[in-house]
């Protein structure tokens, strides 16, 4: 009986393929000849994992089939319609960046074969002559222009040392203190942003990482160049930060930390050093200011101490700022100035009058008695001194 029931299944199976066959033969003429093998090998396959016992069998086998091919055709043409939006966008970017190169063809994905053969075309023809052109140009226009903003960088960054230098010169000549001078110290700055900016610059004009692989190099260069040109012309969404991180680094200014050392003229041993966090007092600070500012002017008109030169220009105006401070130290930096030889223009609300006037020669005395209108004085020093003493006498 068992037999028998093995019979009747195979019996089953085989008409039940044999229908299908007759199926897939009527729709020949519609489906490849793999497809149609695909297909019966799926039916028997179906037909394997529930074996058709009888003609419903059969048909539950088919309609299992169709409702699986359907959902995934459905899946197959939801999945090509994603690929054909995404596709469709890519050559909408493209025509907006290079309208003339697929003028002919329009966003759809029945334009893919001109697209295609545009790509061919770049790759086999124009991508060679363009990428010797690329390297030409990248070694002779940009990476040169970043050598030279680079080179200009560095020589006024040279310039602060050598200008120091020659302060330094200058303020050998100026007692700080009895017996000591005050002398300037440049060191470069701790900044890790200051200090990779300028690795990078020098990266990018770096023989040394060429080697024999022209391609490689070429490519890192560009890499190299172009994070410093966006981030110098300001990123998408970072600008202000970038303007801000240019502004820090190009200033050169800020590749430099400076200090102050005064030293002994006998031994020249540092006695004190002086730094922006060094905790002084605002006379100290005050009286380190006027020093390099008296050496920088001595610097900036080629002066000599103790030479007079009457028929030089060498005018510099002081706003009543300079009364703000001690006393000790507005004396001390009119003593500088005055051993230069500067010709000082003061001015100041009356403030420290005790201290200036030993100092000056001629006044420019302005009051406003009426309220409406202010008047104007010149005077010699000697002069204010009588009206001054004649005001007191009135009284």
């Amino acid at each position: 009986g068992e037999n028998r029931g093995d019979e009747r299944e195979r019996d089953s199976q085989g008409l039940a393929l044999q229908r299908f066959r007759a199926v897939l033969e009527g729709d020949a003429p519609r489906l490849p000849a793999e497809v149609a093998k695909d297909l019966e090998r799926l039916f028997d396959k179906r037909l394997r994992a529930e074996p058709a016992v009888d003609i419903d069998a059969v048909d539950r086998a088919d309609a299992s089939i169709r409702t699986t091919l359907t959902n995934g055709i459905d899946t197959k043409r939801q999945d090509l319609q994603r690929r054909g939006q995404r596709i469709v966008g890519r050559m909408r970017e493209f025509r907006s960046k290079f309208p003339l190169d697929v003028a002919e063809a329009d966003d759809s994905v029945q334009s893919a074969d001109e697209y295609r053969r545009l790509q061919e075309r770049l790759a086999v023809d124009d991508l060679p002559r363009f990428e010797a052109s690329f390297k030409e140009y990248l070694n002779t226009n940009t990476i040169r222009d970043i050598a030279g903003f680079s080179s200009q960088l560095n020589k006024h960054a040279e310039l602060i040392r050598e200008r120091v230098d020659t302060i330094n010169e200058s303020l050998v000549s100026i007692d700080y203190n009895p017996g000591r001078y005050i002398s300037l110290i440049v060191t470069r700055t701790p900044s890790t942003e200051i200090r990779d900016f300028i690795s990078d610059l020098r990266a990018c004009t770096d023989d040394s990482l060429a080697g024999d692989d022209q391609d490689q190099y070429s490519e890192q260069k560009f890499l190299q160049v172009k994070r410093i040109i966006e981030r110098l012309k300001g990123r998408e969404g970072q600008t202000e930060a970038d303007r801000a991180w240019t502004k820090r680094v190009s200033d050169v200014r800020n590749w430099y930390v400076f200090s102050a050392s005064e030293r002994s003229r006998d031994d020249d041993v540092e006695h004190e050093h002086y730094t922006d966090s060094g905790g002084k007092s605002g006379g100290q600070k005050e009286k380190l200011a006027y020093t390099i500012l008296a050496a920088s002017l001595a610097y900036q008109f080629k002066l000599e101490w103790g030479v007079t030169r009457s028929k030089t220009f060498r005018f510099v105006v002081i706003d009543e700022a300079f009364g703000r401070g001690s006393d000790d130290s507005t004396r001390f930096a009119l003593s500088l100035f005055a051993k230069l030889g500067l010709q000082l223009l003061i001015v100041t609300p009356l403030q420290k009058i005790h201290v200036i006037e030993p100092f000056v020669s001629s006044v420019g005395f302005v009051d406003n008695i009426t309220g409406r209108d202010s008047r104007l004085q010149n005077l010699t020093i000697e002069e204010l001194r009588e009206q001054r003493l004649a005001r007191r006498r009135d009284r």
